[in-house]
């Protein structure tokens, strides 16, 4: 009996010892799993939403279960948003790229609508330079000049030194003294090959870099007065077929602006060549000069002597003048120099809207590509001068002057200097 409880005793305190073990065993470890290998279920990513047991963890493990749950969330919501930023960025520039290629292109049609319009507002303003020609030549405006009415054929060869030959780009171009022939004889130059640059040995391809006293060596140029000579009985017959199928332009000025700056030009400093062949006759003939002149133009300046522009304008009124040689280029008509009513030019420009008129002219002769027409400083002088200049000279004087000059005045559509023809 004795025994028995003993073991009785001996039972419950190792019961009691064994929990003791496992209730210190739990307080270490947490708890135990009874199905260690089996796969949990799928709960809430965050520690603090968990149930049951996890209550009683330790602060130490709640931070060891956060930390792990971090690399397993942070790496992926970084690499979406990243990928999410990377593509909208894309698509802004995309969008952008697109906008921009669509303004490129309005801006595009803009620059060629502008142009088109320009280049029919030029073509409209050509067409009506030309039929006012053709008015004028066909009596249409009661305007009377000697030669209105004959043939090409009946123009002599020695008047036909004006118009100058490019047959390697089928181009004619009448030049008028006073209206940028310097430049547009550079252009022929350039165009034709005629003239080799000492610096490369080779035919100047820029307008600009060939020298402009060059320039005026009737040798340079091929013109029609210089046909017979190359090509003999065939000449009129060949000027015909170039004249037909060739582009011919020529550039042309207020007829008393062009007067003004001839005679500035001319007689306005000491030119020896144009001093004694013309100076000297109008000093003698309206100069009220007493003995002998001086022998050259810079003792004539030197002395105060020169031709005035009253004397001038005198000159070229005097039907003597006419009779001993034929008017100098410099102040000769233009009808008399282009000979528009026989030669039927396709292009017209004027001095007075010479940028435009050389940049649409480049382009319709199909050498805009090869050169730029010169940019160099042009004539000073200028439409609004006339009054000064015309101020001393007697208002008969005026009249007859501008009859002499009125072909090119109606013909080229420059509007009668009221300003110069009345009081």
């Amino acid at each position: 009996m004795g025994t028995w409880r003993g073991l009785r005793v001996a039972f419950i305190l190792g019961s009691l010892f064994m929990i003791l073990l496992i209730i210190v065993y739990w307080d270490d470890v947490g708890g135990f799993n009874l199905y260690p290998l089996q796969e949990p279920k799928h709960e809430s990513p965050h520690p603090l939403t968990t149930t049951g047991p996890s209550h009683s963890t330790s602060s130490s493990r709640t931070r060891i279960s956060s930390s792990s749950t971090i690399p397993t969330t942070a790496p992926s919501t970084t690499l979406v948003l990243e990928e999410t930023e990377g593509a909208a960025e894309a698509q802004t520039k995309e969008e952008e790229g697109k906008e921009k290629q669509v303004q490129r292109k309005e801006e595009t049609r803009e620059d060629v609508e502008k142009e088109r319009s320009r280049n029919a507002e030029d073509d409209r303003e050509q067409e009506a330079r030309k039929q006012r020609i053709v008015d004028v030549c066909s009596g249409k405006d009661a305007v009377e000049f000697p030669g209105r009415t004959r043939a090409f054929e009946q123009i002599p060869n020695r008047e036909l030194d004006h118009l100058i030959v490019d047959d390697t780009h089928q181009i004619i171009y009448c030049y008028v003294p006073k209206v940028a022939c310097t430049n547009w004889k550079r252009v022929m130059v350039v165009l034709s090959q005629s003239l080799i640059s000492p610096s490369s040995g080779k035919p100047y391809t820029d307008p600009e870099a060939v020298p402009p006293d060059l320039v005026h060596n009737s040798s340079l140029h091929l013109t029609f007065a210089k046909f017979w000579r190359h090509y003999g009985s065939l000449s009129r017959h060949l000027m015909a077929l170039k004249l037909q199928h060739y582009t011919k332009f020529l550039f042309v000025r207020d007829p008393f602006v062009r007067l003004i700056s001839a005679f500035r030009n001319k007689f306005g400093r000491p030119n020896e060549d144009f001093y004694k062949q013309f100076g000297s006759v109008m000093l003698r003939r309206f100069g009220n000069v007493s003995g002998s002149l001086p022998e050259t133009a810079a003792e004539a300046f030197a002395a105060g002597i020169k031709p005035t522009f009253q004397q001038f304008i005198t000159y070229l009124l005097d039907p003597e003048t006419e009779t001993e040689s034929i008017f100098n280029e410099h102040w000769r008509q233009v009808y008399r120099l282009c000979h528009p009513c026989q030669v039927k030019y396709d292009f017209i420009g004027r001095l007075e809207t010479l940028e435009p008129d050389a940049e649409h002219l480049l382009k319709l002769l199909e050498v805009d590509h090869l050169l730029r027409f010169p940019s160099g400083a042009r004539n000073r002088t200028a439409a609004s001068w006339e009054r000064d200049w015309f101020a001393q000279i007697p208002i008969t004087t005026r009249r007859e002057l501008y009859k002499l000059y009125e072909p090119d005045f109606e013909m080229f559509g420059y509007p009668k200097p009221d300003s110069t023809l009345h009081q």
